[in-house]
């Protein structure tokens, strides 16, 4: 069992101070976390990584008979995944959810339920919504473009600083290069693969061909498998070169102008 369950374990035995709501969340993810490791040691690659995906888990009590306490689940993901949470998807992943607490007499996960992470909304709503819809229908940062909070610069999104960190230094190396050998700029572009909707960090093309830039935030660890799968998906639809950043490299300009050297190199070929 990881460190993360672990903890929760010892919250959920000692949930003094915590609000019925907290309580509800800290269970859900307990159980969906099992649940999600439980999927991929089965082989259940592509469910495991659904779980993964999903923002915050709530078990709300629904029916109880005969000291059998039966809770619904409801799986909060970003609103643009949504669609991936199929009836057959959420199917495993309840039957998953299920085995991990087949032992406890008293809980069952009886229901299962996908909806939409209602996003932070500023006081002057209004204008965070007609800013991020913009003059003109856009798939550019989706996501990036409701934060009331992110760097923006020539008309493009950024999720983060560490994203536009990146973008600046490419920004420099394209007017640095002649204009019959430059580069395209990405940032966050959604993009449909099969039976996928991916939004890369920087798509980058360069002397024909394509390739993707993603930057690993601190919370990124234990995602390798995720990892793998969504880079095959890309390859297989055309993306030549895919590399990895640390936001830890992007803290000094020369490893971040090291990084696009060598990015290029291999996209280029």
């Amino acid at each position: 069992m990881g460190d993360n369950l672990r903890s929760l374990d010892a919250i959920l035995a000692n949930p003094n101070g915590l609000s019925d709501t907290e309580l509800n969340r800290l269970r859900g993810e307990r159980v969906l976390g099992a649940a999600a490791i439980l999927l991929h040691q089965q082989g259940e690659a592509a469910s495991a990584a659904l779980a993964a995906d999903v923002t915050s888990t709530h078990l709300f009590l629904w029916d109880t008979d005969f000291g059998m306490s039966t809770y619904k689940a409801v799986l909060e993901v970003e609103p643009h995944l949504l669609l991936r949470y199929t009836d057959d998807a959420l199917e495993q992943i309840i039957d998953a959810m299920r085995a991990v607490t087949a032992r406890d007499s008293k809980m069952a996960v009886g229901y299962i339920e996908a909806v939409p992470t209602i996003p932070e909304v500023s006081v002057d709503w209004r204008k965070q919504l007609r800013t991020a819809s913009g003059p003109k229908p856009t798939n550019q940062a989706r996501r990036a473009r409701l934060e009331p909070q992110h760097p923006m610069e020539d008309g493009l999104h950024f999720t983060n600083e560490w994203e536009h960190r990146v973008y600046s230094v490419l920004k420099e190396r394209q007017a640095a290069l002649p204009d019959n050998e430059t580069i395209g700029i990405v940032p966050l572009g959604a993009m449909r693969v099969r039976s996928h909707t991916y939004e890369p960090d920087l798509l980058i093309t360069y002397r024909g061909r394509a390739g993707v830039i993603e930057i690993d935030g601190p919370h990124h660890k234990g995602r390798a498998s995720n990892d793998k799968s969504r880079e095959r998906l890309l390859r297989n639809a055309g993306i030549h070169y895919i590399d990895r950043l640390d936001v830890q490299d992007t803290t000094q300009k020369q490893e971040v102008e090291k990084f696009v050297t060598d990015f290029l190199k291999h996209l280029g070929g």
